[in-house]
Order: C-alpha cells, then structure tokens, then sequence
C-alpha cells in the first residue's frame, strides 16, 4: 500500500490525512478473516486427506468435490465482504488517480449503485433458487444431501456483501468525511 498523501481528497481520505481502510468498520473484518481462512483450511485439509487416501488405498472420498465447491465459493463471497468492507475491491485506480475529486466523488457513487445493483440480483435470484431446492427437496448427487444447504449461503453472504458496500458507501461518500 502506498503512503497516503495528505493532499489527497480522494474519498479515501479521512480529514486526519491517513487512509480510512476498515477503521469505519462497526462489525469486524476478522469475522470475514476467520470464516475465509477457515474454509481455506478445510479446502486443503480435505484435498490432501483425498490425496493420501487415493494412494494408499486407491479409493476417493465421494465427498470431497462437493465439499470442496462449497467451500470455495462460500470462501469467495466472504473475500468479497472483507475486500469492500477495507476498500480493497478491484477497481482501475490508474484513472481514478488522475481525476478531479468531484469526478472520483461520482465514480465512488456509479460503482456503489452497480455494486449495490449486482448483488441485490443475486440475493434476488439466489434466493429463488434456494427456496425451489427447499420446495422441491433436491438433493446433491454425490452425498444425497439436500442441496438447499450449499445454497442458501449465497444470498445470505450476498447480505453480508451489500451490508459492506453500504457502510463503505456511508463512510466514503458523505460530505463529513471527503475534502473538496
């Protein structure tokens, strides 16, 4: 990361002149830290389990791959929380970097409504088809387990994800907090 330039109104900028990060964070980061690395852990512990057992007995644990698919993509929404939650989400700062403060100010406000729009989609759409797993009792085919509970994470982490871009909004774009 680099220094933080007093001089910069960019809506990162906190009036003290240092970067704001995840300090305007009501509810911890560490909670995304702990549940990504968790999933993480499981991830590599259940491949290399897999792994052992494959050669030594030259049988695969049938569940691995469900779980494993889980576990990534759980992992990737929660990432996606902690990276708005800190203002680490992709964004092309070459540009951003080069534009007047009133320019970046609607730049934030574009990509807080894309964003916002995105994943209300998802919680939308996510949603429905957890509930039509429920409703229909689908199961998973390698475990038989109903598949609304791999599911139903997306649109609950696609809360989390939105609850994010909110605060990170009301952090970076109210007038209290940018220098004009």
């Amino acid at each position: 990361m680099t220094a933080p330039n007093p001089d910069d109104p960019s809506p990162d900028a906190v009036p003290d002149g240092t970067e704001s990060g995840a300090n305007h964070v009501r509810v911890p980061v560490r909670i995304e830290e702990a549940l990504g690395a968790a999933a993480m852990a499981a991830i590599c512990l259940i491949s290399i389990a897999n792994v052992v057992v494959r050669y030594a007995t030259n049988i695969s644990f049938a569940f691995t791959e469900e779980f494993s698919v889980f576990l990534l993509v759980f992992m990737t929404f929660v990432g996606a929380s902690l990276a708005f939650a800190s203002n680490e989400h992709i964004r092309i700062t070459f540009f951003l970097e080069r534009m007047p403060p009133a320019l970046r100010w609607i730049c934030e406000v574009v990509t807080v409504v894309a964003t916002t729009l995105m994943f209300s989609l998802v919680v939308y759409y996510s949603a429905s088809i957890t509930y039509d797993e429920w409703y229909w009792g689908e199961t998973s085919p390698g475990l038989g387990n109903p598949v609304w509970i791999y599911t139903i994470w997306l649109p609950l982490l696609s809360v989390a994800i939105l609850l994010r871009v909110l605060g990170r909004a009301w952090a970076t774009l109210r007038p209290a907090r940018r220098r004009t």
